[in-house]
């Protein structure tokens, strides 16, 4: 699909049926034919603009026969059966004398901001428009990732309730997710040392201002990216903790009760053999061995609790207060 826009006298976006020079060329996920059309329209090669075209595609800046290439990756929310899932795509703006060119293969927010004139851009100032763009990506990222902090915070809510395997994939999802976004966020960061260089930049000190501006809040992105991914890390091998915890409480459940059970079982087979056995020919016979199988059942039982109770795990300040006692 391929939008044609211009900025008027007044700063706003408007859309035009055609292509002019000066103009802005939206494409979201262009097949072969439009970009053959844009091509021989704009004078861009058709490798610039497929670049955006693959999802693996790295952030980069790139020059060529006067086409200037800013490849970014922005952050995506996609809605599936468990939710939405949070991703990164590359977007690349192309510019030349001729026009301004984005391509990706979904539509972004950011520009949706453009057409809607909600943020005042200028077709006919490419590097400024770039600028624009990266502001609203690197604050994209501050949103997404606030929204990842909120839905990681209310699946914890419900894994302290009961604890289920839905709610830690979804964890182990937002885990994925900030590290796509801080793999994304690196290779932005390598893009702007590079677009910092640009004579366009370098030239112009209100351009340089914004520029400033693009950094900090995509390295303050970065950092609460991190912060975020090393308290989910944390909180997955806390709750696996839990989770081995638990099982190990079962299990020596378990295996106290099929020592306990097993008393019983044994008398009981070696009494139900046809041989002769005590008691065999007395009239209360049955009642004695029942009495001596609980009697030594209770002791096993006993006995079992009371090592369970003794093995115990001395944290290190317990066993400072031991040996301040002398014990």
């Amino acid at each position: 699909m391929i939008k044609y826009f211009k900025s008027t006298e007044n700063e706003n976006t408007t859309r035009i049926a055609a292509f002019e020079k000066g103009c802005w060329v939206d494409m979201i996920n262009p097949s072969d034919d439009e970009v053959e059309d844009v091509c021989a329209l704009t004078g861009v090669a058709e490798e610039m603009i497929k670049a955006a075209l693959d999802e693996e595609e790295t952030a980069r800046v790139e020059r060529d026969d006067g086409n200037f290439l800013c490849l970014l990756d922005t952050p995506t929310i996609t809605d599936t059966e468990d939710g939405d899932t949070y991703e990164t795509i590359p977007m690349a703006i192309i510019y030349n004398e001729n026009c301004i060119i984005t391509v990706s293969l979904r539509g972004n927010p950011v520009l949706g901001d453009f057409v809607s004139s909600r943020v005042d851009i200028d077709t006919a100032r490419p590097v400024l428009f770039i600028l624009e763009f990266m502001m609203g990506n690197a604050k994209r990222f501050l949103s997404n990732l606030r929204q990842i902090d909120k839905k990681s915070h209310r699946v914890q809510a419900e894994l302290h309730r009961s604890m289920k395997n839905r709610e830690l994939i979804q964890l182990l999802a937002l885990e994925n997710s900030l590290v796509y976004f801080s793999t994304a966020l690196n290779s932005n960061i390598k893009v702007y040392n590079k677009f910092e260089r640009v004579p366009e930049v370098v030239g112009n000190e209100d351009y340089r201002d914004v520029f400033d501006d693009v950094v900090i809040e995509t390295r303050q992105a970065m950092e609460m990216c991190n912060i975020y991914r090393d308290i989910l890390s944390g909180t997955m091998d806390a709750y696996a903790s839990v989770i081995s915890n638990n099982v190990n409480i079962v299990m020596k459940l378990l295996t106290a009760i099929t020592m306990i059970i097993s008393i019983p079982t044994l008398i009981a087979s070696l009494w139900g053999m046809n041989v002769g056995v005590p008691f065999g020919d007395t009239a209360g016979g049955f009642w004695i061995v029942l009495g001596i199988s609980v009697v030594i059942t209770g002791i096993v039982a006993m006995f079992i609790v009371r090592a369970t109770n003794s093995i115990r795990i001395k944290t290190p300040r317990q066993i400072k207060r031991k040996r301040r006692r002398g014990d």
